[in-house]
């Protein structure tokens, strides 16, 4: 299966929501001239910038959890907490890898692109 696949097997709003992420992660990365390899890893989307550069971002929606999608990250980073101290309460979080995005709110694409940006540079960063 193909990332594209994965999108258009999902019900239209999760659909709708992590096609909007995608879009957002694309341009974060063209806005800090990182290129990105689109993969499914797990099962789920992953958007991958070069390995000595960052760290992928992964997009996950489920019928356990139809409520919300998932922007995950390795859970050995310190990004969900840094986006915790950053964003607090305007996300909810899952342990150190992921954050949740309802799919009853409007997506806080700022946000997103600049948590994007702090994953796909994030190796970098920590040098």
């Amino acid at each position: 299966m193909s990332v594209d696949a994965y999108f258009a097997a999902l019900p239209e709003v999760p659909r709708a929501q992590l096609t909007a992420v995608r879009a957002v992660l694309q341009d974060a990365a063209k806005a800090a001239n990182i290129p990105l390899s689109e993969s499914l890893k797990w099962g789920q989307p992953s958007f991958a910038p070069p390995r000595k550069l960052g760290t992928p971002v992964r997009l996950s929606w489920s019928e356990k959890s139809p409520d919300y999608c998932a922007f995950l990250v390795h859970c050995q980073t310190t990004l969900v907490e840094s986006w915790r101290h950053m964003y607090g309460a305007r996300f909810t979080y899952d342990g150190t890898r992921a954050v949740h995005l309802p799919l009853a709110s409007s997506l806080p694409e700022d946000a997103l692109h600049q948590m994007a940006v702090m994953a796909f540079n994030y190796r970098a960063a920590k040098t």
